[in-house]
Order: structure tokens, then sequence, then C-alpha cells
């Protein structure tokens, strides 16, 4: 089985990717869906706290660290929006597939817009520089890149 390591911008369409591939049996680590596991009723789905955010992250690498221990079973899919080049090295050392979710700066910007708050419009391009400063090339929801 595999290790996915899904990267983009937010609103690109990392977890419609998943969804289109994983199965049920499969492992999926998404922040903004363990977030959204630990909130309080009614809690936003895209904007959270900045004390549950930390609560969230360590429950994610622990989701990590226990995940990559069954991938023999099943594929793991974990959303790392802008892994840094450490991440990167261990997702290596992993033989993680890392697949770069990328529908087009200006869709991406739109869907911030309409679907996201304001601060996620930085993070879009935060991400888009970085990409720039690697060289990379941006992907379709369609395809994908290995890095």
């Amino acid at each position: 089985m595999s290790l996915y390591v899904i990267t983009g911008p937010p609103a690109s369409g990392k977890s419609s990717w998943i969804n289109a591939r994983a199965k049920p049996s499969d492992i999926v680590i998404d922040l903004d869906r363990i977030a959204l596991a630990l909130a309080g009723p009614g809690a936003p789905q895209w904007q959270h706290d900045e004390t549950l955010l930390k609560v969230a992250h360590r429950a994610r690498f622990a989701a990590i660290d226990e995940a990559i221990q069954h991938r023999d079973r099943v594929d793991v899919y974990l959303i790392h929006t802008m892994p840094s080049a450490k991440a990167l090295a261990r997702y290596h050392r992993l033989d993680a597939k890392v697949v770069a979710v990328d529908p087009g700066r200006d869709v991406v910007m739109q869907r911030v817009r309409d679907m996201r708050h304001d601060g996620m419009l930085a993070v879009a391009t935060r991400w888009y520089n970085q990409q720039a400063k690697r060289g990379a090339h941006s992907v379709t929801r369609q395809s994908s890149r290995s890095w």
C-alpha cells in the first residue's frame, strides 16, 4: 500500500482528490477534518481558533506517526498544504507519493474569496510563491506530479 502526501493551496481540491481515490478502509489525515472533529457544536468549518489548531496539530502529528506504521495494509492519504524541506525529506524517506493539486491560481483565489476567510488569500499566495522558488510546475486536479 502507499503513503500519499497531497499538497496544494487552500481551496485547490485536495480533499476532492482524495475523495475520488480513497477507499473507506484507507486512512485520511486532514487538519481541517481533525479540527472540526475536535471543535464544539456549531464551530465554523474553515476558520479555527488558535488553541483548537494547536490541539489539532498535535493530534495530526500523532495520527501521522501511527498511520505510517500501518501503510503495509492500507493506503494513507495525508493533506499537507505546504510541507517544509525537512518534511519533504521525511516523506521521501518513507517512499511517499507527493501529489500537488492545483487547478490554477485564478481558480484558487476565486474559491478562497468565495469559500474561505481573508487570511487564506495570504496562504494561497505563499503556496504559489513557494512553488515558484522550487521551480515546480502546477498540475490540475485530474493529474498529479510526484516530487
